[in-house]
């Protein structure tokens, strides 16, 4: 399996509510079968520790665990499907893939399913041999169900808190920015704003995109060997992120020395080894994900400002909340470069241009939609300037630049959608005040 493979295999098994379930049936299987291999000596220290009833009743107990866990199972994944629907509809449902990738919901249904699993197969052996009953049975192994049942209880406990805790919008909004940091952090690849992005010949080839979905990351490093192999050069189409349709080109190719001649020669073979490798460079899933998408987080957070605006909420203290959380990621943003990038090869030769998103995009993602739907809201309008006069101290004067745009525009809003002049008069001033800090 290639490294994107594993990568993309990784990502998913990361969402799936289902993996660690499964890992955690076949574990207490595997460990069932184990304990029931052992017998404890009565004359044993451990023999107090054991179940003493008899067979029948160490059957019971396992019966009445398992109808337990089926109980408690069904109520879990009730109040896991109202958690993801209140978070889909109140907040955003671009945020249902946090939830999914939860860490304690995915432990907690796993112990759930363990135990279930455990108290299940013991039923088999149990009281039972040959077809025969009888009155040994593995008492370590019906104690190991009766453990499993209290951790149960405990993890039930752990789940309501941990459900009620990550509901609350505070605890979404966080952990959305912690997720968007951390992206920048492991997998933000800074760019050069002084690259320019080149047109691709006229005979150049297309390599096109076998499947349509969201690009989700791209690893040059195989296709920067590859057209150096042919010495040819290439133009990734699509930005991280980016929807792309089958038979769309994902990549350009020409010969790095074109000098309008025709189209670079390419025998089929080696086109066709061009075109299966750039499908592990850039990899297409059905669903945008944060691995180098920092648009991605950003979006969730202006999706619960501009939901909080909306009429049918009318919640400017939350969007109010999601714009301070904005603010983090784009003080970090801010002190790094955006821009296309140039990758060479191992001569120094520039073989591929990647495109990238620039800060001034980034800005109005987040914070675009916020002023168009709040800037008749002077608490809103106020947070907003507070944002971009904390983001002056960040980076260099082309993102100042950018900022006092975007103040200077919001302004602009401020003047038509705020009749009173109570209001209006000392958000101008105010917004003034930020003009001349970013200037």
């Amino acid at each position: 399996m290639s490294p994107v493979r594993r990568e993309a295999v990784r990502e998913y098994l990361a969402s799936a509510l289902w993996a660690m379930p499964t890992a955690a049936v076949v574990v207490a299987l595997i460990v069932g079968a184990g304990l029931s291999s052992v017998f404890v000596d009565p004359a044993s220290p451990l023999a107090v520790l054991l179940f003493e009833g008899t067979a029948d009743d160490a059957r019971n107990l396992l019966v009445s665990i398992a109808s337990t866990m089926v109980t408690v199972i069904a109520l879990v994944l009730g109040l896991t499907v109202v958690a993801l629907q209140l978070a889909s509809t109140q907040f955003s449902p671009r945020l249902l893939r946090n939830f999914l990738r939860d860490i304690p919901n995915q432990l907690t249904l796993s112990v759930f399913v363990a135990t279930f699993a455990y108290s299940t197969a013991g039923l088999y052996t149990v009281g039972i041999a040959s077809g025969q009953r009888v009155e040994t049975y593995p008492r370590l192994a019906v104690s190991g169900a009766l453990l499993l049942l209290f951790v149960s209880m405990v993890m039930l406990v752990f789940f309501v808190h941990h459900l009620a805790h990550s509901i609350q919008i505070d605890q979404v909004m966080k952990g959305v920015e912690k997720a968007t940091l951390r992206v920048l952090q492991h997998s933000f690849v800074e760019g050069d704003p002084d690259v320019r992005l080149p047109t691709p010949p006229d005979d150049a080839i297309a390599l096109p995109a076998a499947r349509s979905g969201y690009v989700q990351a791209i690893h040059a490093a195989a296709f920067v060997a590859a057209l150096e192999a042919r010495d040819l050069s290439a133009l990734i189409v699509p930005i991280v992120g980016r929807h792309v349709v089958a038979g769309t080109p994902l990549a350009w190719v020409w010969d790095t020395n074109d000098d309008g001649g025709g189209a670079p020669s390419l025998a089929p073979r080696s086109l066709a080894e061009l075109r299966k490798v750039i499908l592990q460079t850039v990899r297409i899933g059905y669903e945008r994900t944060l691995e180098q998408d920092v648009a991605f987080g950003i979006r969730q957070l202006a999706d619960i400002a501009s939901k909080a605006l909306s009429p049918a909420v009318n919640d400017p203290y939350t969007a109010n909340q999601a714009v301070d959380h904005l603010a983090s990621v784009l003080a970090a943003l801010t002190v790094r470069q955006h821009g296309p990038q140039a990758l060479k090869d191992r001569h120094g030769v520039v073989r591929l241009h990647v495109p990238a998103r620039g800060f001034d995009y980034l800005l109005e993602l987040a914070l675009g939609q916020v002023r168009r739907y709040g800037a008749n809201e002077p608490r809103v309008v106020r947070a907003l300037l507070r944002v971009c006069r904390d983001l002056g101290g960040f980076g260099d004067e082309a993102h100042r630049a950018v900022v006092r745009r975007y103040v200077e525009t919001l302004l602009d809003d401020v003047q038509r959608m705020v009749p009173q002049a109570a209001d209006r008069e000392p958000l101008l001033a105010e917004g003034a005040a930020v003009l001349a800090v970013l200037a």
